[in-house]
């Protein structure tokens, strides 16, 4: 009688066992089907070239008239450049250049953002679209990836006018610097740059700033993975006039961003639109071609 027990004892632990083991491999198969997620692509560039170094000196000598005439030191100094304030050089760098000529001051930055996505799901150049885009909807443009009136009547060429692009292109409502960099804005030797409150001062419908023939702030073509233009014309003080065009663009995992500005000497002078835009956009396409070196 005492036996009995203990062989049902014994028999339960083995359906016991058994039931485990098939609960298990139940469990296995179920991990198994369930769906791997896999991490996004990591983008293409892990670090940025020297921004001071990016431009060179031939380039800096048309971009910069007068700074050629200067002596020795102050020569080198303008060329130079300063580079800007950052506290990681891997994600962030800029340089700055200025030169005063009899006629006028002329000023350039540049800066390199490398967007990296923390996000497994999200890639790298994913995210740096979603930079690029944050800074083109600023200028009041469309982006020429989305399809519709909006993106044709913003996408432009330098020999093309303002007619037939739309309101929006030609005279985008309260527009925003689109680099939105508060530390070029902060840097003595980038006066010449536009804030919020110079755009409202001089738009594009104030003829005194913005002649006729001055080319529209539009969406580019053919220039990384996505790029803009954005020319703003303001007023330095209560006289003088000054016109900054600044080029943005994106390719893989890097922002790209161009200030050109010039301040004629003289207040019935107003900056030529199109030769400030026509070599913007020159050295935007010099900068993409050395990245993807």
């Amino acid at each position: 009688m005492a036996y009995v027990p203990g062989v049902a004892l014994l028999a339960a632990l083995v359906v016991g066992c058994s039931a485990g083991s098939d609960s298990n491999a139940n469990g296995a198969d179920s991990k198994a089907g369930s769906p791997t997620v896999t991490p996004a692509p990591p983008g293409k560039y892990l670090t940025l070239p020297a921004p001071c170094r990016a431009v060179p000196r031939g380039t800096l000598k048309d971009l910069l008239p007068g700074a050629a005439a200067l002596p020795g030191e102050q020569q080198e100094k303008v060329f130079r450049g300063s580079a800007s304030v950052t506290y990681d050089t891997d994600r962030k760098v800029g340089c700055s250049w200025k030169s005063d000529a009899p006629n006028a001051t002329r000023s350039l930055s540049i800066d390199f953002e490398r967007v990296v996505s923390y996000d497994p799901a999200v890639s790298d150049d994913d995210r740096a679209d979603t930079v690029y885009a944050k800074k083109e909807k600023a200028a009041g443009l469309s982006s020429s990836a989305t399809p519709g009136p909006d993106a044709e009547k913003n996408t432009g060429t330098p020999g093309e006018k303002g007619k037939g692009k739309g309101a929006d292109a030609e005279k985008p409502e309260k527009p925003e610097d689109p680099a939105d960099d508060a530390a070029a804005s902060a840097d003595p030797s980038s006066s010449s740059s536009p804030s919020g409150g110079a755009a409202g001062e001089g738009g594009a419908g104030d003829s005194s700033v913005d002649p006729e023939d001055a080319l529209p702030s539009r969406v580019l073509d053919n220039l990384g993975d996505a790029a803009f233009l954005h020319d703003l014309p303001t007023r330095a003080g209560s006289t003088s006039q000054q016109r900054t065009v600044s080029v943005v663009f994106r390719t893989s995992n890097v922002v790209v961003t161009v200030r050109y500005a010039e301040q004629p000497a003289l207040v019935t002078q107003v900056p030529d639109s199109r030769e400030l835009q026509e070599k913007a956009q020159a050295l935007a396409r010099k900068l993409a071609e050395t990245l993807s070196e």
